[in-house]
C-alpha cells in the first residue's frame, strides 16, 4: 500500500479498479491527487463469489484506512460483459462467466456510482488525459493487442455498449489463424508471442524476447524483418481507424511494445506510406503510463461517472 495525505472531508475520493486475471490494483484520487494505491494477488481460483468476497476484503479495508465514502467507482474488467452487466467470457477466470457483475459491484458498492468498461477502453481514456488530446487511438502490443478510441474527450463506444477491439480487425484475409477463430486478426500477426513466432521462423530456431530487443538493436535481419511485418499490421489497423473516425494521435503502449525501442517510428513510417492525398499521416508515439494505464483510465471513469 502506498498511501499520501488524504483529501479534506469535503473533498470526493474516486476508487478506481484494475481487475486482471492474477491480480487486482486499486487507486483512490480525490480530485486529481492520490490518496491510496494498493494491489493484491487472487487466490488460485477459488470460483467468483471467493474471488468477490476478497475483492470486497481489500476494499472494506481501504475504506477503514480512508475514513471517507466513494462517490463513484470505475473498473477496467478484462472480460467480456453484456448488456445485461453479465459476464460472457474471461478466458483467464472462466469461473466468472454467467456472473452478473452489474448486481454484484452495487453489493459491493451500495454508497457510489459505479461503471466499468475494458481495460484498453480505460487504457486509452487515461493516456489521452495524460497527453492532453481528447482524439486519441491507443493500441497496446502485449500477449494480445488490445487498445481504445477516445473521442471529443470520451470513450467510443462508450461504456456499456461493447469495447473498441482493435485486435480483432481483419488486416490480411489470409493471414494467421487467431485465437478468436478468424484468420488475419491485428492480434495474430502483431502481438508478442506472434511476433516471436515469425522471428523463430526467420531465423531458424526459437526466438525468446530478449533474444529479438538484441537482434533488432544489432539490426540482425531477421529481427528487424520479424518487426516490421509487426508494425505493418499494426499500421494497417490504425488507418482504416484514421479514415472512419480521424483521430489526432496514435500511442502505442504494452509490454511488449514498451521493451522494443523504436517500433513507434516503424509504424509511423509505414503510416507515412499508406497516406493518401489530402490525408496526412498519423501522428504517432509511444504510450507513457505503462502498466498504470488501465489503473489510471478507471479513476478517469470513475470522475467522469454520475450518481
Amino acid at each position: 500500500m502506498t498511501e499520501d495525505r488524504p483529501g479534506g472531508p469535503g473533498e470526493a475520493h474516486h476508487l478506481g479498479v484494475d481487475i486482471g486475471g492474477t491480480k487486482v490494483a486499486l487507486r483512490v484520487e480525490a480530485g486529481t491527487r492520490r490518496v491510496a494505491e494498493t494491489v493484491f494477488p487472487w487466490q488460485p481460483r477459488p470460483g467468483a463469489d471467493r474471488d468477490l468476497a476478497q475483492l470486497a476484503e481489500h476494499v472494506g479495508e481501504l475504506r477503514d484506512r480512508l475514513g471517507v465514502p466513494f462517490r463513484a467507482v470505475g473498473l477496467a474488467v478484462p472480460a467480456t460483459v453484456g448488456p445485461d452487466g453479465r459476464i460472457t467470457a474471461w478466458p483467464s477466470r472462466p469461473e466468472w462467466t454467467g456472473t452478473d457483475l452489474g448486481a454484484a459491484l452495487r453489493t459491493l458498492f451500495p454508497e457510489a456510482a459505479v461503471a466499468w468498461a475494458d481495460d484498453g477502453d480505460l487504457g486509452a481514456l487515461a493516456e489521452a488525459e495524460a497527453a492532453d488530446c481528447a482524439d486519441l487511438l491507443y493500441v497496446g502490443v502485449g500477449t494480445g493487442v488490445g487498445g481504445g478510441l477516445v473521442l471529443g474527450g470520451e470513450l467510443c463506444p462508450g461504456t456499456g455498449r461493447g469495447s473498441f477491439e482493435i485486435g480483432h480487425t481483419v488486416v490480411e484475409l489470409d493471414g494467421p489463424r487467431c485465437v478468436c477463430g478468424r484468420h488475419g486478426c491485428l492480434q495474430a500477426i502483431a502481438s508478442g508471442p506472434a511476433t516471436l513466432r515469425h522471428a523463430a521462423r526467420l531465423r531458424g530456431s526459437d526466438v525468446t524476447f530478449d533474444a529479438l530487443r538484441q537482434g533488432w538493436c544489432d539490426g540482425r535481419p531477421w529481427a528487424v524483418d520479424a518487426l516490421r511485418r509487426t508494425a505493418r499490421a499494426l499500421a494497417a489497423a490504425a488507418v482504416s481507424v484514421q479514415e472512419l473516425v480521424h483521430p489526432r494521435l496514435l500511442l502505442i503502449g504494452g509490454g511488449f511494445a514498451n521493451g522494443m525501442p523504436g517500433l513507434d517510428g516503424l509504424v509511423s513510417a509505414r503510416l507515412a506510406e499508406l497516406a493518401r492525398p489530402g490525408q496526412p499521416p498519423l501522428e504517432v508515439g509511444p504510450a507513457t503510463l505503462g502498466p498504470l494505464s488501465s489503473l489510471r483510465g478507471a479513476v478517469a471513469l470513475a470522475r467522469l461517472t454520475r450518481p
